[in-house]
């Protein structure tokens, strides 16, 4: 008996378990993640409570499969390093605008995102932080780029 083929079926199986077991956490998430860990941010005397998405299933999941969204709630994503991120609405029902916020708590750009698309939105320099809020919700306030949101992630290290 060759022993190669042997040992090779159990490492087989066994990759073909990892791999599958690997799948079933972006497979699983076909609804809207609503227990996320929240932090009360503001922009001026305007209140958010986001939602932080910070592992990177919650980022990839974000505000997908949500169908209504309060309008003083939102999304912040948290990212390891300051680098251009860009967002897409792939299975995102709600209309958003996303803030694009350096580490001091500065709004780099803002983006308004069209529901179920593939477009692609990015920051306009290398930023850690990504609001995101319904579209609208910014515009309303008159909050624009080089606005200066307040809350926990935004204080000195």
């Amino acid at each position: 008996m060759n022993t190669n083929a042997f040992f090779a079926l159990p490492r087989a199986a066994a990759l073909l378990a990892a791999a599958a077991l690997a799948a079933l956490p972006a497979a699983a998430q076909d609804g809207p993640q609503l227990n996320l860990q929240r932090v009360e941010l503001t922009a001026g005397m305007h209140r958010i409570d986001a939602q932080v998405a910070l592992a990177p299933q919650e980022r990839q999941t974000g505000l997908m499969h949500r169908k209504e969204m309060p309008q003083h709630e939102g999304m912040l994503f948290v990212f390891e390093q300051p680098a251009t991120q860009c967002f897409w609405m792939k299975n995102t029902l709600l209309p958003l605008t996303a803030a694009f916020v350096e580490d001091d708590g500065t709004i780099a750009n803002l983006a308004d995102m069209k529901p179920q698309t593939l477009d692609s939105h990015c920051s306009a320099k290398p930023v850690r932080y990504v609001l995101e809020m319904n579209q609208g919700w910014f515009a309303k306030r008159g909050i624009q780029a080089g606005a200066k949101l307040s809350g926990a992630p935004f204080k000195r290290k």
